[in-house]
């Protein structure tokens, strides 16, 4: 019963939100992030992150949700430390605000800029804390030859 409900939503979601942003505002991105970023503004993009981002890229940004497998869509894990190193927060920007492939835009009817600079700092968070990969043992060394008696 869930997973239909779940892509009733994400259906009713792509209907809503437009599929292009006016030209002017794809290109409107700041160059730095101009967020403050507080404990109040966190709790507020973990709400839109819930509301709007979490029915694909799973609950604790691991791309792993009910939808996205449903859609057979190959999801990024944000948990994962690699994952968003090669991206610029500016680059995250103009994915979220103008969409990419499958994923609609996020309309600023539903969430500011500021919002979507706090929104970035919280999906950065996903990957802090995770176990890195640790270095492979090294091999043991073999235990030094003995002499002989009498050598």
């Amino acid at each position: 019963m869930l997973k239909p409900v779940l892509f009733f939503s994400a259906v009713a979601l792509l209907a809503i939100a437009p599929l292009t942003a006016p030209a002017a505002a794809q290109d409107a991105a700041p160059q730095k992030v101009p967020a403050k970023v507080t404990a109040e503004t966190q709790a507020k993009a973990k709400n839109l992150y819930a509301r709007d981002c979490a029915l694909c890229h799973g609950a604790t940004g691991d791309g792993k949700s009910d939808l996205a497998k449903d859609m057979q869509l190959n999801m990024v894990d944000y948990t994962d430390p690699k994952t968003l190193a090669s991206l610029q927060d500016q680059d995250l920007f103009k994915i979220i605000r103008n969409g990419k492939d499958k994923m609609p835009a996020e309309d600023a009817g539903r969430a500011k800029d500021e919002e979507v600079w706090n929104l970035i700092v919280y999906i950065r968070n996903f990957s802090k804390n995770q176990p890195t990969a640790t270095p492979a043992a090294a091999p043991a060394a073999a235990p030094a030859a003995t002499p002989a008696p009498g050598h």
